[in-house]
């Protein structure tokens, strides 16, 4: 994607004045910002979206999307599916595997990131946001009623409301102070496959419940690439990197040269964390929105950067301070209403997994119960807080914890 060729960014003296003025900035062009900025552009506000890569770019991450990933896409929006899931196989570290199939299918859809991401992008900039890429924010300030992004050839943006969605070491996230509860450490590869192993996978995916307490690894097939990876607590980074080489070679892939191999960290915010600093909103993994136990991230950065896209145009036209703070105010709310019970709820199954993964692993293999509701779940019709307030699983939670 070029970048548009408007007027250029200028030095602002100490006060903002001669410098172009936006409405809206939104930083990073991930999921998160990319919906915010397109919400934010489609009200009218005028938005620069702020990429420090050039699109498209790789992101480390499984591209897995769930239902409510699917149904938070704009209208119209061609999903780029590399492959439909209509079966998930299940191991115990490698043990006790089982398939279990919907017979609707379509559990989940399969994407690369670098070809998502450029498509919500695109999405944006159809919507009138404007894309400036190769502009990486070193800092955040605020001056009156204006938030002021340095980049780092020393060339400011200024707007008056910014949306940070940059990721989960995110610069805007440590401006506007947010906490993290969980952090946990994802490894993963994508490795090119001969057809016949392609064949071996289509169609359908790969979970393994692993050996360290809380973690589980994944295969992802995407045509003639499998996305292998695990996770775990960032606490128990040798066990996990024991566990990734294990688990890489158990499947008999580690003769095959990987295009990519990369680490990452998943931050996960604590319940009392800031979501928004005077003009400024963070949304996505900037935000340390994800699900605790899955680490699913997509739909939360998908739906909570199209709340802040449209708090951060109300913002834009806030009359004074007062009116800024009710808009922020509420995106805290609206994103607690939506988001948090799932949150809360995929805290509590990660707790009793950490403890008993092959109850879990047992129920979801044996129990048609069981795997119906995590099918319901991929598909975006039913969530672990909805599923936790049944008389079955609250008495199951109780039990094993």
């Amino acid at each position: 994607m070029t970048t548009p060729t408007d007027s250029p960014l200028d030095r602002p003296d100490a006060h903002g004045r001669g410098a172009e003025v936006w409405d809206v900035a939104v930083v990073g062009a991930g999921p998160a910002g990319a919906t915010a900025a397109r919400v934010a552009a489609a009200s009218g506000a005028r938005v620069v979206l702020l990429e420090k890569a050039a699109l498209p770019r790789y992101k480390t991450c499984g591209g897995g999307l769930i239902g409510f990933s699917r149904d938070a896409l704009p209208a119209g929006f061609d999903v780029p599916v590399r492959q439909r899931i209509d079966a998930i196989s299940f191991t115990h570290d490698g043990r006790k595997e089982r398939t279990r199939r919907d017979r609707n299918g379509d559990l989940l859809a399969l994407v690369n990131r670098a070809d998502f991401d450029h498509a919500l992008a695109k999405a944006a900039v159809e919507a009138g946001a404007v894309l400036r890429e190769g502009a990486t924010v070193t800092g955040t300030a605020e001056r009156g009623d204006l938030a002021v992004l340095t980049l780092a050839d020393d060339m400011q943006v200024i707007a008056r409301a910014v949306v940070g969605a940059d990721g989960s070491a995110s610069r805007i996230s440590r401006y506007v102070g947010v906490s993290f509860g969980q952090v946990d450490l994802g490894l993963e590869a994508e490795i090119p496959v001969p057809p016949a192993v392609a064949a071996q996978w289509s169609g359908r995916l790969l979970i393994d419940w692993g050996p360290v307490p809380g973690s589980y690894g994944w295969v992802f097939p995407k045509g003639d690439t499998l996305t292998v990876g695990v996770i775990a607590a960032r606490g128990a980074g040798n066990a996990t990197r024991a566990y990734y080489r294990d688990f890489v070679a158990r499947l008999g892939l580690s003769d095959y040269r990987p295009l990519s191999d990369s680490g990452h960290l998943t931050r996960c915010r604590t319940p009392d964390s800031p979501m928004a600093r005077g003009r400024v909103l963070v949304a996505g993994d900037a935000a340390g929105l994800l699900e605790p136990w899955t680490r699913e991230g997509i739909s939360y950065a998908l739906r909570s950067g199209r709340l802040a896209g449209e708090a951060a145009a109300r913002m834009a036209t806030a009359p004074d301070a007062k009116s800024v703070a009710t808009a922020s105010n509420r995106y805290r709310e609206q994103v607690e209403e939506l988001l948090g019970p799932e949150m809360a709820a995929g805290a509590r199954l990660l707790a009793a997994f950490e403890k008993h993964p092959g109850f879990f692993h047992t129920s979801v293999t044996t129990l048609p119960m069981a795997w119906r509701a995590f099918a319901e779940f991929c598909k975006g019709r039913t969530t672990f807080a909805t599923l936790l307030r049944s008389r079955a699983a609250h008495a199951a939670l109780r039990a094993i914890s």
